[in-house]
């Protein structure tokens, strides 16, 4: 069975967490040429994937594995994100609120948070921040989120905090929120500087590859990956491809590729901290409504703001896209810091959340040695961590509690085929969108 790649991942604007990770030029691996034989090939360098290739290199040191990836380390999904760790269910990874599957996906978030945590302290990476999160409401009909967020919690017995008011503007520098909700366990990152710090943990029997996009896919005994003047050979072969996955003919009518913009700002001043950010402490905050705003006030002092949100099937941005996401992105800055209305964004970029109908995300074994996992629903640096080592669990045979429960809640709901499914996408953006008001 031979597939053409079609559709490959591409820099969509100015990416700003990949600009501002100190040695952002740096080169990380090789280009795939010449001929190349691997026991395991991992295609894509994300949380996914190395997670995947540092577990299996755990569990087998001498095994050949082969991580490969369309761009730099840093410039796909996995460093344009938002940059938190979410301990808790969070309201974009939608599904089952119940406590019992609450408990037991918290147990995976945060297993995933401490084995990044692991990894930040042993090699220095920066911009880790143990900031917590808060769920904010800036429409009163949007409040409804927040209780039934509160319901959850309470149920399921995690902590949490209700804020409003003066409090909530000391907290966050801003008026322009009604209400919150705070958890203390999430962690605010520079998801570019994250993952490309990962890349000093892959051992030597891991060999990494950077600017090398797939084109085409043989399967067989062994599977053969097609580069441009290159090719390797692998007897197992992972895709840690998420939006993209649908490309490689063993996953189709899945996934809903969604896009999403954000904003950074330059660095702000010494005098506009002291004048408007006296005393408030790096934050970021989640919508009340799945289609509202998130903001953050970063670890060094800037604003980043992340909205918009279009079907794009073509799985890329255009200029146009870009240039209506900062138009929206100005009106939300400047509702939330009227007082920085003159502060440009430095930078500008999209990028794609990988959505399932269901929220279950992609955790499969297609058969012959090749495995597949995606789906991360908009929380995709600690589910890809996760789904990544518990996949190299699975190819190895290892069972655990945490492997079980994915395998329960992996079986994502069917999509109707185009044009159905960018219709009834779009719509319901649409709909969204207005739904959250000036929660955007």
């Amino acid at each position: 069975m031979r597939i053409k790649i079609e559709k490959f991942p591409q820099v969509d604007g100015d990416l700003g967490w990949l600009e501002t990770t100190p040695g952002f030029t740096a080169p990380l691996g090789q280009r795939v040429k010449g001929a190349h034989a691997f026991d395991v090939a991992v295609i894509g360098a994300g949380f996914t994937g190395i997670s995947l290739a540092l577990r299996f290199a755990e569990l087998q040191p001498s095994a050949r594995i082969a991580v490969v990836d369309a761009l730099r380390v840093g410039e796909g999904t996995s460093g344009r994100n938002a940059g938190f760790l979410i301990d808790l269910p969070h309201n974009l990874d939608g599904g089952k609120t119940d406590a019992n599957y609450a408990r037991a996906l918290y147990r995976l978030n945060a297993f995933a948070i401490d084995r990044l945590r692991e990894y930040k302290d042993r090699f220095a990476i920066p911009f880790w921040d143990d900031a917590g999160k808060y769920m904010s409401a800036h429409e009163e009909e949007n409040e409804s989120g927040l209780t039934s967020f509160v319901k959850m919690l309470s149920v399921a017995g995690f902590e949490y905090e209700q804020l409003s008011g003066r409090e909530l503007e000391r907290r966050l520098g801003t008026s322009y929120y009604r209400s919150a909700v705070y958890t203390p366990g999430n962690v605010l990152v520079n998801p570019a500087a994250l993952v490309r710090g990962l890349t000093k943990a892959l051992p030597k029997n891991v060999t990494l590859f950077e600017n090398s996009p797939v084109s085409g896919i043989e399967y067989g005994s062994p599977h053969r990956l097609q580069f441009v003047g290159g090719s390797i050979v692998a007897p197992v072969v992972v895709q840690a491809t998420n939006a993209f996955s649908e490309e490689f003919g063993k996953l189709s009518r899945t996934l809903a590729p969604v896009f999403t913009y954000a904003s950074l700002t330059s660095v702000l001043t010494d005098e506009q901290i002291k004048k408007h950010f006296n005393g408030v402490r790096s934050w970021g905050t989640t919508s009340a409504h799945p289609a509202g705003s998130t903001v953050r006030f970063t670890v060094d002092k800037r604003i980043f703001v992340r909205n918009t949100l279009d079907f794009l099937p073509e799985l890329k941005s255009t200029r146009a896209g870009l240039d209506n996401a900062w138009k929206q992105h100005r009106k939300s800055f400047e509702a939330r810091f009227p007082f920085l209305k003159d502060m440009p964004f430095e930078y500008t970029w999209g990028g794609m959340l990988a959505m399932t109908l269901n929220h279950e995300p992609v955790f499969a074994d297609a058969g012959d040695g090749v495995y597949t996992m995606g789906g991360c629903n908009g929380v995709g640096v600690v589910k890809g961590t996760y789904l990544g080592y518990y996949m190299a669990d699975r190819i190895n045979n290892i069972q655990s509690e945490n492997l079980q429960f994915i395998q329960q809640h992996s079986s994502p709901s069917w999509v109707p085929p185009d044009p159905l499914r960018t219709i009834g996408a779009r719509l319901r953006l649409t709909r969204e969108s207005a739904a959250a008001g000036g929660d955007v």
